[in-house]
């Protein structure tokens, strides 16, 4: 009785095209653990984006046939207000009649509006002192020694380009990223 024992090496286990039953494993192993971390991230990473409340929000569409010559309307965007402002041409000569060295935030009216509509005057109704909303949109508000906006808090006054030109505050009124979806339509945000 002759006893033989053999070990077979690596190269004669494999099938013909060359894939042995551990190099299988490994794929397999390696393929499972790639979709249960696809599985875990997907939910994780997908609850950053902003909910449909949020993104909804994030633009305000503005009609302009109602405000007229020389009147101001407030809208909301973002939750806080928006300040629309159909500048009168006496309204548009004082603004560009300001030396720029007068004011504290140099702008001139035309930094501030949109090329071909200088007469929509378009910002952000919160003061720059301390966030409070100032008046001069609507009717018997008053305006100020300038003829923009006055804020009663502490007394900031703006001019009719909403730049800052008496009081505490800062800066001018901000003016928000917005295009003209047509001559009557403004898209904010």
């Amino acid at each position: 009785m002759a006893n033989t024992i053999g070990t077979a090496d690596s190269e004669t286990l494999a099938t013909q095209d060359g894939v042995r039953r551990r190099d299988f494993i490994n794929i397999a192993a390696v393929s499972a653990a790639g979709v249960g971390a696809l599985t875990t991230l997907v939910p994780l990473i997908s609850q950053m984006a902003p909910s449909k409340d949020v993104l909804a929000e994030s633009t305000t569409e503005v009609d302009l046939t109602p405000v007229q010559s020389g009147q101001a309307i407030k809208a909301v965007f973002r939750k806080q207000p928006l300040f629309v402002r159909n500048l009168t041409p006496k309204e548009i000569a004082e603004a560009q009649a300001v030396p720029l060295s007068e004011l504290r935030d140099p702008q001139t009216l035309e930094q501030r509006t949109k090329e071909g509509h200088l007469n929509w005057l378009i910002t952000m109704g919160v003061c720059t002192h301390l966030g409070c909303v100032p008046l001069g949109t609507g009717e018997g508000e008053p305006r100020g020694e300038y003829g923009g906006y006055f804020c009663p808090c502490h007394g900031s006054q703006y001019d009719t380009a909403a730049r800052i030109r008496k009081g505490p505050a800062p800066k001018n009124l901000e003016v928000p990223d917005y295009k003209f979806e047509s001559p009557t339509k403004i898209l904010v945000g």
